[in-house]
């Protein structure tokens, strides 16, 4: 039975009370318009005319973050390249592949995280500082969830490595030790300090044992009572085994080492080793996974997760990936004590333990502010082979479905829309129709921006839109008087009543001014002159000119006389053609013959009989048929 999904929370507009004013809204591409009405249920005759607030409620507020924009743009070279490199993806390098590209996506986030901290940091705007706080936290979140399934999904750890992996995690995303042991390790005596076992713990806590040793050498330095006991503790953390990236050793081999060391630590503590040191026989107990001993380190472990990692560290560091589950759930109630409930991100990073991918993009899809990061993930993860099997009841699939949220996004920002074809692009089902319906709402506000739009169309054949993107700029440029970028414009859009009426401009231009603008347009119309019969009639009648001008005055006769007889002038223009053919007849030598005179008289006596041409179209009919 398919899952229900639960009705969506009540979002409050700041400043719109519908209790008070009647409101109404239109959506459009990528935002709603949300406005006051005069219209009143109660009082209609004590209506007052005002001037009502216009609220605008963005769909995408993301795309408009300079910041984010980075991360778009960056991202969307990442996105590209893996398309194309599926091909190439086979046997044992796809997932060295795949892991890269995952890396990839993780430092385009991080680098804008810094960037976005240093902003937040900077920033002398409270407000402006909230707002860059709230992006923080949002891109550490992103980072740490795409971290998690790298290594649960895209790397899929085995045991043994996988603990070596989750230390990783912990240790790049839980970051307040590096500021801590700066300012222990700057003060005069470190051993001193009153955070400095604070930072010992944290590092045991963290598995860096090694920098744990460091620390425990300057209290041994400072303190030649506890010297000993710290030797000791510190012998325990160098001999723990730990199965590295390098070793060869068995997990069995590791299982017994550890069970070993640990039966050490156990008897230490209970010899009372440390008994004289309450720090040291905290630090054994941490080493030794006592849970009791962990919960009391809460305040230093700051998140659960990071309780789970050190529990498994001195618990179980053999721990299978099908069995992390278990301990994830344990570590989550044991953590929060019934005191608090999970937040959101705590049941994205519960999703991912439990893998249950489905879940994990549900639950960022809901708790995240944009597509991106749900996008580009189950995309990768698609490329990993990890959701072939889930399919949309409307006929997609999720990875094309979330680029498909993404890309409509983009193209709400005015530049953005450009990276949002590509996403389009790779969309095999429904990304041609999708592109086809949103690129007709791209604003065409500068006619760079216009050529950047049909040059889309036109790679990506797509003819209807190429025509109306045509027809649309040959439209404000006829109500710009331009004509020649007009006409122009017509004849790539292949509009046959459009260039027909603005040729029926360009000759009532020569009629009011003697001569033709854009010459060097109509003198290279070539075989486009074949899209309408005024267009054919507009560069023959521009070559008859031009015939006339090099004194060729047979050829231009006939040309004349032909574009009469053969009705292809508009009926309109024949007192002109025949005015034109009066210097001809003026000539010293015979230039029409007794024939063509002849004709040249029938169209005259048609012209004042009024007899109507069949098949000329009337020029208010045409205006409509074009607008």
């Amino acid at each position: 039975m398919e899952e229900l999904d639960s009705e969506p929370t009540v979002t409050l507009i700041p400043g719109v009370n519908s209790r008070k004013k009647q409101m109404c809204f239109d959506w459009g591409p990528g935002e709603m318009l949300v406005c006051e009405t005069s219209f009143n249920k109660k009082e209609k005759s004590d209506m007052v005319p005002g001037c009502p607030f216009i609220h605008i409620i963005r769909k995408n507020e993301d795309v408009y973050s300079q910041i984010l924009r980075k991360l778009f743009n960056e991202s969307h070279g990442i996105f590209v390249g893996l398309q194309r490199i599926e091909e190439e993806l086979t046997g044992k390098s796809r997932k060295t592949q795949l892991v890269r590209v995952s890396k990839n996506y993780r430092s385009v986030i991080r680098a804008c995280l810094e960037e976005m901290h240093q902003l937040a940091i900077a920033g002398k705007d409270p407000a402006i500082g909230r707002q860059f706080s709230i992006q923080v936290s949002s891109l550490s979140a992103m980072e740490l969830i795409w971290n998690l399934c790298e290594i649960l999904f895209i790397e899929v750890a085995p045991a043994g490595p996988l603990l070596l992996h989750l230390l990783d995690w912990v240790q790049l995303h839980v970051c307040e030790v590096d500021s801590l042991s700066a300012d222990v390790l700057g003060s005069e005596n470190p051993s001193k300090h009153e955070r400095f076992w604070n930072l010992v713990t944290v590092l045991v806590l963290q598995g860096r044992l090694d920098e744990a040793r460091q620390m425990l050498s300057k209290e041994a330095d400072s303190s030649p009572t506890s010297a000993g006991m710290c030797r000791i503790l510190g012998d325990l953390m160098r001999t723990m085994p730990v199965l590295s990236p390098g070793n060869t050793q068995t997990l069995t081999e590791l299982e017994l080492k550890w069970q070993h060391w640990h039966e050490e630590c156990e008897r230490h503590l209970q010899d009372g080793t440390f008994a004289s040191s309450p720090h040291l026989e905290s630090l054994c107990k941490v080493m030794l996974g006592e849970e009791a001993a962990l919960l009391e380190q809460k305040g230093l472990l700051s998140t659960w997760y990071h309780f789970l990692v050190t529990r498994l560290l001195y618990s179980h560091p053999t721990v299978k990936p099908t069995d992390l589950h278990f301990y994830a759930q344990s570590s989550l109630d044991l953590f929060l004590g019934g005191e608090s409930s999970p937040e959101p991100l705590d049941n994205i990073l519960m999703a991912a333990f439990e893998f249950d991918i489905h879940q994990v993009i549900k639950e960022c899809s809901i708790a995240l502010s944009n597509w991106w990061f749900v996008a580009h993930l189950t995309d990768l993860l698609d490329h990993c082979k990890l959701l072939q099997s889930h399919n949309l009841y409307f006929g997609s699939n999720m990875r094309e479905f979330l680029l498909l949220e993404y890309a409509s996004g983009l193209f709400a920002h005015h530049s953005l829309w450009q990276l949002g074809v590509d996403y389009f692009d790779y969309c095999p089902e429904l990304g041609r129709v999708s592109l086809e319906l949103h690129i007709e709402r791209i604003p065409l506000s500068t006619e760079q921006k216009a050529l950047k739009v049909l040059r889309v169309c036109e790679q990506r054949q797509m003819t209807e839109q190429v025509r109306s993107i045509c027809k649309i700029l040959a439209m404000k440029a006829v109500r710009n008087n331009r004509l020649g970028s007009a006409l122009s414009w017509s004849i790539r859009a292949k509009d046959a009543a459009f260039a027909t009426l603005v040729s029926d401009r360009f000759l009532r231009d020569y009629c009011e001014r003697g001569c033709f603008s854009d010459l060097d347009l109509i003198d290279n119309l070539g075989p486009a002159m074949m899209l309408s019969d005024r267009l054919t009639f507009l560069g023959k009648y521009r070559e008859f000119h031009r015939l006339y001008g090099e004194k060729r005055f047979v050829d231009a006769a006939s040309l004349l006389l032909s574009l009469m007889t053969s009705q292809i002038a508009p009926r309109s223009f024949w007192m002109t053609l025949l005015t034109d053919a009066l210097p001809l007849l003026e000539q010293k030598q015979v230039i029409f013959s007794a024939e063509q005179t002849y004709e040249l008289m029938r169209c005259l006596e048609d012209l004042t009989s009024e007899r109507p041409v069949r098949g000329e179209p009337d020029a208010q009919q045409l205006q409509a048929l074009c607008f």
